[in-house]
């Protein structure tokens, strides 16, 4: 028999509008055991749900959130996990309250959402923080992010379990951007979030608020210059098609938390370590899948003339001003995980 908490069944009865039968027993108390020692009864098998805004055909879905239900569902140690993509279960925003109230039970979440729960987490995405997606992946499955992960558990609740880089975000524009000076004057679009907003001022642009839903629109009628974003995202809303150009800036890894709420002590030792197992499955291939997809849509811009590449991106400069200008603005504990990040650099 699969177990469920109680504010687990009525929120997914919500979401989903049909009825929901109760389970004669649950594997947990509604608290938790706090030690990590709960777990369900025996013979009783304990139905995760995991959550996350991506269709079924992008790296996060396919190599990410299904790896860790595949993984999890090999391990046979009493867990299935049920995923809810394409924003099944609410957007983001409302997702991270529902993850942190025991609502649903795992995430997907970008860490400037999360910061809506916990201000410090969102300086993961801030400009340049980490080299590399493989400097962001070590961050997190190593000692450097130990504070931070558990100042974040002690204040929400929930668990970072592990993290991956769904691609850099690169500048498209209607014109070349190769340094900081080329955002002098130009419109730009970042996410309305006060990491974004941080972002674009280190950078030396000048935001302009725009939903995501509207930007296509925005840029093909000249409201907005340009915009950023991974190149995943770019394709799969055909920015192409109303900007001139792609400047590689690499200015910020998309960051993608896997996250769990309160159910993480119901569980036993041997399915929490399965479950941590599968994330670190997820956290290694979805970066590679990443890359792959993205020197797949790079060689068809460059064959088919769609966008001019600018490849020639003074990065250095970018990172330097960015550093700067973080050193200065940050404070306490979003000062201390910048720094914290920073230091894991190699």
């Amino acid at each position: 028999m699969k177990t469920r908490s109680r504010r687990q069944r009525t929120a997914l009865a919500l979401a989903m509008t049909v009825p929901v039968l109760l389970a004669a027993a649950c594997g947990g108390s509604d608290d938790g055991g706090g030690d990590g020692g709960g777990g369900g009864s025996a013979g009783e098998e304990v139905e995760i749900t995991l959550a996350h805004s991506y269709t079924d055909d992008q790296p996060q879905a396919r190599c990410g959130a299904q790896v860790i239900a595949d993984e999890v569902a090999s391990a046979d140690v009493g867990v299935t996990v049920e995923i809810f993509g394409a924003s099944q279960l609410g957007g983001d925003a409302d997702r991270v309250n529902a993850v942190a109230a025991g609502d649903h039970d795992m995430d997907i979440q970008g860490a400037s959402a999360l910061g809506a729960i916990y201000e410090p987490i969102g300086v993961v995405d801030a400009a340049y923080a980490f080299d590399d997606a493989e400097h962001l992946a070590t961050f997190f499955g190593g000692d450097a992010s130990a504070t931070v992960r558990q100042d974040f558990a002690d204040s929400t609740g929930v668990q970072i379990l592990g993290a991956w880089s769904a691609g850099a975000r690169h500048f498209t524009a209607s014109e070349p951007i190769r340094e900081p000076a080329d955002l002098d004057g130009l419109r730009m679009r970042f996410p309305n979030s006060p990491q974004y907003l941080m972002n674009a001022e280190a950078l030396g642009a000048t935001p302009t608020e725009v939903a995501f839903e509207e930007l296509y629109l925005a840029l093909q009628q000249g409201i907005v210059d340009g915009q950023e974003n991974p190149i995943t995202n770019i394709a799969a809303q055909n920015y192409a098609e109303v900007q001139d150009y792609l400047s590689l800036s690499a200015h910020q890894q998309n960051s993608n938390l896997v996250v769990i709420g309160p159910v993480w002590d119901e569980l036993s030792e041997e399915q929490q370590e399965a479950l941590s197992a599968a994330v670190d499955a997820a956290v290694e291939q979805v970066p590679q899948c990443v890359e792959e997809l993205e020197q797949t849509q790079l060689d068809e811009w460059a064959s088919g003339g769609d966008f001019e590449v600018v490849d020639d991106v003074d990065v250095d400069a970018f990172r330097e001003q960015a550093e700067d200008y973080f050193s200065e603005n940050y404070s306490g504990d979003q000062l201390a995980v910048y720094e914290a990040i920073r230091g894991s650099a190699e």
